[in-house]
């Protein structure tokens, strides 16, 4: 791995294993953990690292110098690639959803801070960027990209040393991340539960599971249905050990109500683990829904990512 990331990690803090105590989970007969990926850095944490870690490895060794990518105005990705541009001495451009507002949310104030170059796209240009992906088939590429062996040059218009990553860093080397931290669970467990965008760290997880392990995916937005057919296209074949709920998206992506804040509130209360509305909340409620609801078996033991982002919850005070 190159040396800047290598001495990038080094001050990163370990991802804990923690047991959730709660009467509830006894009286279902479930045992809860979480793996604190949250806790792996102030800013890129959960993950965000995971699946930049080697896609900034091998734009390092391209000889890159500029980052592109795409988010919206509170992204999560936009705000770990900005910091890790930064810290590497990249040049970081993020296409941002939308028209640009009077005042920047505090993300983007951020990720200006870190020398991102932001550029506002309408939102029928931000549904075109999304076509330039790094999990079609050339068939299903654009006409003038079918002939592109690189998925990192997908974007049209792309200069020498400049590299394209998709919407959450979607791009095949991210699974590779995502799989070490499934390496580091050194306990058994029956089912991994993790968040769920655009589907990218839930196929690095399921191709990383043991075999007797299955994965439970909790999509964050409306309409996701079609998250499954995107995760099965990053496999490298096909499984059967996982599946995504599209049940518990609070109404569409970033979207909260009265009682799934009330039951972060609570859980942070008893826990002292923080969480945001956006992913990890829901994932958490619908965690605890289904154990009420004897979806999971007395006597199994569930493991829940904390995927970070906890930057993102300032768009919701």
């Amino acid at each position: 791995m190159h040396p800047e990331l290598i001495k990038l990690e080094k001050i990163f803090n370990p991802s804990i294993l923690t047991k959730i105590d709660d009467p509830l989970l006894v009286q279902y007969q479930i045992e809860l953990w979480m793996k604190r990926d949250d806790s792996l850095h102030p800013v890129i944490s959960g993950n965000k690292w995971r699946k930049l870690k080697y896609i900034l490895d091998h734009a390092l060794s391209l000889g890159t110098d500029t980052l592109i990518s795409m988010g919206g105005a509170y992204s999560n990705h936009l705000h770990a690639l900005a910091y890790a541009g930064k810290v590497l001495g990249l040049k970081t451009i993020g296409l941002v959803r939308g028209e640009q507002p009077e005042t920047l949310t505090p993300t983007l104030q951020d990720m200006k801070k870190w020398g991102m170059e932001l550029e506002f796209v309408s939102r029928a240009e931000y549904r075109r960027l999304r076509h330039y992906k790094c999990w079609h088939a050339p068939h299903q590429l654009p006409t003038d990209l079918r002939h592109t062996r690189h998925p990192w040059r997908y974007l049209p218009g792309l200069k020498p040393r400049q590299y394209w990553l998709p919407e959450g860093g979607a791009q095949t080397l991210a699974l590779k991340g995502v799989a070490e931290l499934v390496a580091e669970i050194g306990i058994p467990y029956d089912t991994l539960c993790v968040p769920c965008g655009t589907g990218t760290t839930l196929a690095g997880i399921i191709e990383a599971v043991p075999g007797q392990a299955s994965v439970l995916g909790f999509a964050a937005l409306k309409n996701a249905g079609f998250l499954t057919a995107e995760v099965e296209a990053m496999l490298s074949q096909s499984r059967n050990n996982w599946q995504i709920n599209l049940d518990y998206h609070f109404g569409g992506f970033a979207k909260t109500n009265t009682e799934l804040n009330a039951f972060i509130e609570d859980f942070e209360l008893k826990t002292t683990i923080p969480l945001e509305p956006v992913y990890t909340g829901k994932m958490m409620y619908a965690i605890y829904d289904l154990i009420k609801k004897h979806y999971f078996k007395p006597g199994e033991s569930i493991i829940a990512v904390h995927t970070g982002g906890l930057q993102g919850k300032r768009g919701f005070s």
